[in-house]
């Protein structure tokens, strides 16, 4: 690109090489930005048109093109490539050549500040829906097997060692829990966030008496972000809390990985994961790895790793600050990554092939100590009593079967009483 819009006039001189270094990876992470300026952008100028600096032509004529715009990103015919210096330059380059000097308007009353900060907040507010959207597939896979499979034994563990006979019903509702928790989490930043900073330019307010309200109403947001220097100083701000949002849920995929990772191994061989989500050894013939659920558990790390570095770009003053480009490539990789690992997990947890007997008969009889410490209490024991009596009776605990002790758990949450319907009215 030789013109680029900042330019004062068309033969000052540019560094080509600057330029490289400054545009970084724009051109190319905008394209998943530009439809969210493209949307911002036809609001802005309806807007425009309300306050009388374009007429109603003007305006529906910016619209019908950027529709255009959008309809040829979508089919590929066109591209946001090195021609653009990022996809706002796009934007107007394309006003120009369809509408002539018309189209060189849209940027009145606005800047490349607020322009990049409402795009933002549009596509959080979009991943945040899908995050939301696939927290919410999760716990109802995880609800659906927590029904069927409640009274299935399996050895509970702490410390990675055996603790006492749980079940997959247990298993599967705790799972289920987190995720509905994810999802409330994923809801109320997405709300948090629901401030439309459009209007404020470059953070000082602009010469024209905006309709900001009307602009935001259009856009979905539920109110404006008022003051113009917090637009510039939310940026980042916002963007941390998404990827709050998002490690939430990828730290409780990299536990649920983790039980898998553990239970599909020979050593515990509780469960089989579907060969769709397994690959081989290119040197061992016998090998099955459980590849898939090894990514899935690494996502996390990529979460936080994309916000730290956000997080590290924020040592700034107030006010606008370039650095501020560089908040939008841990944003977008995060959460472009973790929504596709988020996408496949209900079919993996669908799949899974529970191996029963081979958990029923790894609980051994020392499990039942805490069943009859909590027996003898209710017969009148002291705690301290019963626990010192029944880790002296370990070896008469060899006749008990885990459904007995599973079927005595029932308090609220408890392997009995899993109290599902009430998960599944929160989800």
């Amino acid at each position: 690109m030789s013109n680029y819009i900042w330019q004062k006039s068309e033969t000052s001189e540019v560094d080509q090489r600057v330029m490289r270094f400054l545009a970084g990876d724009d051109v190319v992470l905008d394209r998943e930005l530009l439809p969210f300026d493209i949307r911002a952008s036809q609001a802005h100028a309806r807007g425009l048109a309300r306050i009388g600096v374009l007429d109603d032509e003007q305006a529906d004529a910016m619209v019908a093109a950027m529709d255009a715009l959008l309809a040829a990103l979508e089919s590929g015919e066109f591209v946001l490539d090195e021609r653009f210096e990022d996809g706002h330059s796009a934007i107007e380059s394309w006003l120009i050549d369809e509408l002539g000097e018309i189209g060189g308007r849209i940027h009145a009353g606005r800047s490349r500040n607020d322009q990049v900060a409402v795009a933002l907040r549009l596509y959080m507010k979009d991943r945040l829906g899908l995050l939301a959207d696939a927290c919410a597939s999760v716990a109802r896979v995880c609800l659906d097997r927590a029904e069927r499979e409640s009274d299935w034994p399996l050895p509970g563990h702490t410390h990675l060692q055996q603790a006492m006979p749980s079940s997959l019903g247990l298993w599967w509702a705790g799972h289920a829990e987190a995720f509905i928790d994810n999802l409330d989490l994923a809801n109320s930043i997405s709300a948090w966030l629901d401030a439309c900073p459009l209007g404020t330019a470059s953070g000082f307010g602009v010469n024209f008496p905006l309709d900001r309200d009307g602009v935001a109403e259009e856009l979905e947001f539920a109110r404006l972000v008022v003051n113009p220097q917090y637009a510039q100083n939310s940026r980042g701000k916002a963007e941390l809390r998404a990827l709050d949002a998002l490690a939430s849920a990828t730290g409780d995929v990299r536990r649920l990985a983790w039980d898998l990772s553990l239970f599909a191994s020979q050593e515990f061989g509780f469960v089989r994961i579907p060969a769709a989500f397994c690959t081989g050894s290119s040197i061992m013939p016998n090998k099955v790895n459980p590849d898939t659920v090894e990514l899935l558990r690494s996502m996390h790390a990529i979460v936080i790793g994309a916000r730290s570095e956000l997080d590290a770009v924020l040592s700034l003053p107030s006010g606008y600050q370039r650095d501020l480009q560089d908040t939008k490539p841990p944003l977008l990789r995060a959460f472009t990554r973790a929504l596709a690992g988020l996408e496949i997990l209900p079919d993996l947890l669908t799949g899974l092939d529970w191996q029963t007997e081979r958990m029923r008969t790894a609980i051994t009889p020392e499990l039942h100590a805490t069943d009859r410490a909590n027996e003898l209490v209710q017969q009148g024991q002291s705690f301290r009593q019963a626990y010192r009596q029944a880790a002296s009776e370990l070896e008469s605990l060899a006749d008990r079967m885990p459904e007995q002790s599973l079927a005595a758990r029932g308090s609220p949450g408890g392997c009995a009483n899993l109290l599902i319907e009430r998960l599944r009215k929160r989800l």
